[in-house]
């Protein structure tokens, strides 16, 4: 997800540390059938939802899925449950709709419910008209908002299959995960499209887009590559999308490894800002159709298909995995297309936003300590902090170790969940360093170094002395740190330690400066350049 500077500026991941969601361990869904209608009458939905679960233990005596209660008129009211033909007893209370089983359950058996309700929802799925007038019907299920239309469990960690069945007027184009699996006209001015996704995805990455759409249709190296955009765009929005979207999709491809669904579509919509990355249907906020540019917007989405859509945190305190991997290989890319001056443009605004973010937050690590209000999921260190991580990460490793096991986490994990510890591992076996001082250090502890220094030449000793401060609350971070001492292209490498260290170098004669990270690898807070001797 691609947030607006306006929105975005509002211990290592162990089985130990989770978020607050309450799991049902002995429940695993696999698949949902969503059987929906709309009319332009109604704000509201008429529902139809097949869930397929399959019991992990024995003795399982409910099972609670996510969805909106009514309250002020909004939310949605279950009509019946029904379970092999026959009626579920169920309870529906502050969000939370809870089946009876009945008879003890076995682990291995194969539950397949049929849940019938409707309602008008508080959010999640959004019923308005575009910049064009128009209506349009568009979900923004992120983080935890399906359950306003969709009875689900509404969490990262559980990923299924899906299909959405949508009933619309016939003036309308629907898209939505997956497959087009049907078409068909019905009476009453009405069309049905099924849409089918055959990899498991977590629900807030569901996504429904229903109105009138201009629909362009191309492949990048065969993959089926589609661009929706509001039939005002129909050529600036296909150029916009498309020719970026194919140089990305290369990029990642050969970095990471091949396109991990069977299509991808980029649709503009309404009522969100910035992106959101539905797998194989992208949502890009109709604001970005303007006629600039889009090209870090499609690049971010884009990544989080490998990574947020087919390697899935398993839980919310892990959201770096999405968003920090989506924003440093956007800076990847800018560098591949644009050249190394854009990626370092782009790292160093990133760096200063994560220094703002500090000054405002100065007590929250990359990695979320149990996390109980989803509100509260996104920040720049999210984004920009972990984007950092990855990027010194890159230059202790190595370029290829780094890219080697990026690779290796993306297929052990492709189609399922991962953690922090799953990253370290990866990265570990490819470059063959023992990484926990590093993770824990830039994930799990607050804060980046604050950094202060002055230098002097000694003339009779021919030595240039730097003497370096971290004045950030707390012990030092260690880390290396190049320094380019302006004579003759001259840079040095010093590992920090401590909160005071002074360095001595042999040099025949002064410099004309001392350059701190000149190659823009160490994520500090400090001076391009040291303070030179007072005259």
């Amino acid at each position: 997800m691609r947030l607006s500077p306006l929105i975005l500026a509002g211990l290592i991941g162990t089985p130990l540390m989770a978020d607050t969601y309450p799991r049902q361990p002995g429940v695993e869904v696999q698949h949902y059938v969503f059987r929906l209608e709309v009319t332009d009458q109604s704000d509201g939905l008429l529902g139809e939802a097949t869930v397929t679960l399959r019991l992990r233990e024995d003795g399982v005596k409910a099972v609670i899925l996510d969805l909106a209660s009514v309250k002020a008129g909004r939310g949605m009211a279950v009509r019946s449950v029904s379970l092999a033909g026959r009626p579920v007893p169920y309870t529906h209370e502050d969000g939370r709709l809870k089946l009876a089983l009945g008879a003890a359950r076995r682990a291995g058996d194969v539950l397949v419910f049929e849940i019938r309700y409707g309602g008008v929802p508080a959010a999640g799925l959004k019923f308005l008209v575009n910049k064009h007038g128009e209506r349009g019907i568009f979900s923004e299920s992120w983080p935890d908002r399906a359950h306003q239309w969709l009875p689900v469990m509404d969490h990262p960690s559980a990923k299924a299959t899906a299909e959405m069945v949508i009933t619309a007027p016939a003036h309308d184009q629907v898209i939505s995960n997956g497959r087009l699996i049907e078409t068909t006209d019905l009476p009453g001015q009405r069309r049905r499209t099924h849409w089918k996704q055959d990899q498991p995805l977590p629900v807030w990455l569901y996504t429904v887009g229903i109105g009138h759409f201009a629909v362009h249709r191309t492949t990048a190296d065969a993959l089926p590559l589609e661009s929706w955009v509001f039939p005002q765009e129909r050529e600036s929005g296909w150029r916009a999308l498309e020719d970026t979207a194919r140089q990305v999709l290369g990029f990642y491809s050969a970095r990471i490894g091949p396109f991990p669904y069977d299509k991808l579509a980029n649709v503009e919509a309404a009522g969100i800002t910035g992106g959101m990355e539905s797998a194989t249907a992208i949502s890009y906020g109709e604001a970005a159709f303007d006629g600039r540019p889009m090209t870090s917007l499609v690049a971010h989405e884009i990544a989080h298909q490998w990574f947020g859509d087919a390697v899935t945190e398993a839980d919310w305190d892990d959201v770096w995995l999405s968003e920090g991997f989506a924003t440093y290989l956007t800076d990847c890319f800018l560098e591949h297309a644009q050249g190394r001056e854009a990626f370092v443009a782009s790292l160093r605004k990133e760096r200063a936003q994560v220094i703002s973010e500090e000054a405002a937050r100065p007590d929250t690590p990359v990695v979320h300590r149990n996390l109980s209000d989803t509100g509260k999921v996104l920040n720049a260190f999210v984004y920009e902090k972990a984007a950092w991580v990855l990027h010194m990460l890159r230059n202790q490793v190595g370029d290829a170790a780094f890219w080697r096991g990026l690779q290796a986490y993306f297929q052990g994990h492709r189609h399922g969940l991962a953690t922090t510890a799953d990253v370290r591992h990866a990265m570990e076996a490819a470059s063959g360093q023992n990484l926990e001082p590093f993770f824990h250090q830039w994930l799990d502890r607050p804060g980046i170094p604050k950094l202060q220094g002055t230098w002097r030449y000694e003339a009779e000793a021919r030595q240039l002395v730097v003497d370096l401060r971290q004045t950030q609350a707390g012990e030092a971070f260690q880390m290396p740190l190049s320094l380019s001492l302006g004579l003759g292209g001259r840079v040095e490498t010093v590992l920090l330690s401590q909160k005071q260290q002074c360095f001595t170098f042999p040099m025949s004669e002064a410099p004309a400066f001392v350059e701190v990270d000149p190659n823009t690898v160490a994520l500090i807070d400090g001076p391009g350049r040291l303070d030179p001797p007072s005259r």
